[in-house]
């Protein structure tokens, strides 16, 4: 599966190269580093015990097309809105969530089985994720690079490819009539799947010095499944659940400019 994910990485950069050669640009590129909060169908929904405790770990290796610098003349190209405000940025990462019951339900004061078969649930998932985003900055993309110690805010919005391989089971064994509540009896899967996601974060750039920035952003992340976590109970059954899986993740950055 990664060299899949790297081919389509490489036909999706050679494209970018091809569609934007005529305008002139430079290369940048970074790490990405952070934790990351996982809603799913585990715990309950605004509960901030589920949202702190349902949290994993991300990385990530990130490319940039720099259009406001020519990297065949080491110059800046003729100034636009567009190259001196937006920036097209190419993203493989990586991240694994651990998953539990969180809330009201499970309780120490709970003491039914459901509440316990609860407590004993277990679960995981990891997501490789590929895409892209358009990241827009505000202020001045030449003035920001001019000037170290300068700060860049940016939004951004982009799709990304995902491959998730979820595992649900128990403290107890493997997930059985026994020991899953019945509202998860026929609501798990134990498989690997794809899916496509929205993405769209804030956050701003530092710049260290002349070839290299540090970053935060603070990303959202929506995918069109609901059985990335291996959990889907019936909607029309469980309204609380109605809602896909989507993440959050808080990442910090270091990036370098080749050109």
């Amino acid at each position: 599966m990664p060299r899949i994910y790297f081919l389509i990485l490489a036909l999706a950069f050679g494209g970018l190269n091809a569609a934007f050669a005529q305008f002139g640009f430079s290369h940048e590129i970074g790490v990405i580093v952070g934790p990351v909060a996982l809603q799913s169908d585990y715990g309950e929904r605004h509960d901030l015990s589920t949202n702190a405790g349902n949290t994993g770990i991300g990385v990530g290796i990130i490319h940039y097309l720099n259009f406001s610098y020519k990297a065949e003349c080491n110059c800046y190209a003729r100034e636009t809105f567009f190259n001196d405000h937006f920036k097209v940025r190419t993203e493989l990462s990586y991240s694994k969530t651990n998953l539990q019951h969180f809330g009201k339900w499970v309780d120490d004061s709970k003491t039914s089985v459901t509440a316990q078969q609860l407590r004993n649930m277990r679960g995981s998932t990891a997501i490789t994720n590929i895409g892209m985003q358009l990241e827009y900055y505000p202020l001045s993309i030449r003035d920001f690079t001019a000037s170290d110690g300068s700060w860049a805010p940016f939004i951004s919005l982009g799709a990304q490819f995902s491959h998730y391989n979820p595992e649900a089971k128990s403290t107890t064994g493997p997930l059985t009539i026994i020991n899953t509540p019945v509202k998860y009896r026929d609501a798990f899967k134990n498989e690997s799947g794809t899916v496509w996601s929205v993405v769209s974060s804030v956050g701003t750039r530092y710049k260290l010095n002349e070839l290299s920035d540090l970053m935060v952003d603070l990303r959202f992340q929506y995918y069109f499944s609901d059985w990335v976590d291996g959990l889907r109970p019936d909607p029309a059954r469980y309204s609380e659940n109605k809602a896909n899986d989507w993440l959050v993740w808080l990442n910090v950055g270091y990036i370098y400019y080749l050109n």
